[in-house]
């Protein structure tokens, strides 16, 4: 009970604390460095690269993640543009296995990651496009026993 207390009363503290006073949770676009490029438009198709540097000893979850409890964290890529694009095909490179007896297995992205999309743009549209990459970071202890997530962030670039 007395733990319980403190624990509350701990919270409650927090909560009071003016929003500028309060410790900074870190987000996954803190650990990442995004850029991306795209060809030139032919017959208003461009294909488009996005980089994604990651730092040590973060990863990033693949997509396809290949663990259901994983699906919500994987990155995401959209592109969009002042005109609509008529479609949008993203080919997201496969990721490294990561073999875990307790969750099951799943892929990540580590260190640097290229995902390039091919995009019909709508017709004669010339507009520079927007990528948006929706993405979670983590970490592995060396043990493979632990880690720590930061929270999701979602990060957006012009394409150059």
């Amino acid at each position: 009970m007395f733990r319980t207390g403190i624990a509350l009363a701990a919270v409650v503290v927090f909560a009071a604390l003016p929003v500028d006073a309060r410790p900074e949770v870190k987000k996954s676009d803190s650990v990442v460095t995004v850029t991306a490029t795209g060809d030139k438009i032919e017959n208003d198709k461009q294909t488009v690269e996005i980089t994604i540097a990651i730092k040590e000893p973060w990863h990033l979850y693949a997509n396809p993640v290949g663990n259901v409890d994983f699906e919500t964290a994987a990155t995401d890529v959209t592109i969009t543009g002042k005109a609509k694009p008529a479609s949008v095909k993203v080919d997201y490179p496969a990721g490294k296995v990561v073999m875990d007896s307790t969750v099951g297995n799943y892929k990540i992205y580590e260190d640097k990651v290229v995902i390039k999309a091919v995009v019909q743009r709508a017709k004669g549209d010339t507009e520079p496009l927007k990528a948006s990459i929706k993405l979670q970071a983590c970490s592995i202890t060396k043990d493979g026993k632990s880690g720590t997530c930061l929270l999701p962030a979602t990060v957006e670039v012009e394409v150059k």
